[in-house]
C-alpha cells in the first residue's frame, strides 16, 4: 500500500482519462459535502464526516466506488448492472460513470453518518 500525501497526489498518478474520472467523482462529492473532509485512508482517496463517508480508487479496469455495506444494500437494485461486493461497487473504465446515483448515495451515507452521530451524543448524555 502506498503512502499518498493527498487525494491529488494519488489521482496525478493515472492516465488523463482516469484523473478525469476521479475528478469528477471527487468533485461530485464536495459539491454536495463541502464540509467533509478529504484525506487518504486505507491508501485510498477518503472522505469523512463524523466518521468515514465514502472511499474511491482507481484500478486497472474500474473505479471502484466504496459506500459501505448498508450504502451497498440500500442501493443494490440500482447497482444490479455492476459487480458488487459487501461494500464496493466497480464502475468500468470506458463505461459511463451513473455520478447521479453516486450523489444518491452519498447522500444516504451522510444522512446516516449524522443519524449515528446524534444517537452518540444523546447516549453520551444520559451517561
Amino acid at each position: 500500500m502506498n503512502n499518498y500525501k493527498n487525494i491529488d497526489e494519488y489521482i496525478s498518478l493515472f492516465p488523463a482519462v482516469v484523473q478525469q474520472i476521479l475528478q469528477e467523482l471527487r468533485q461530485a462529492i464536495r459539491d454536495l459535502v463541502p464540509e467533509a473532509e478529504e484525506t487518504i485512508n486505507y491508501g485510498i482517496p477518503t472522505f469523512r464526516l463524523q466518521g468515514n463517508l465514502v472511499h474511491f480508487a482507481a484500478y486497472k479496469n474500474h473505479i471502484g466506488f466504496y459506500p459501505g455495506a448498508a450504502g451497498i444494500e440500500s442501493f443494490k437494485d440500482k447497482l444490479s448492472a455492476y459487480k458488487l461486493s459487501k461494500g464496493t461497487v466497480q464502475f468500468p473504465i470506458g463505461e459511463p460513470i451513473p455520478y447521479d446515483l453516486i450523489r444518491e448515495i452519498v447522500l444516504y451515507r451522510v444522512n446516516q453518518n449524522l443519524l449515528k452521530a446524534q444517537a452518540k451524543k444523546k447516549a453520551g448524555r444520559q451517561l
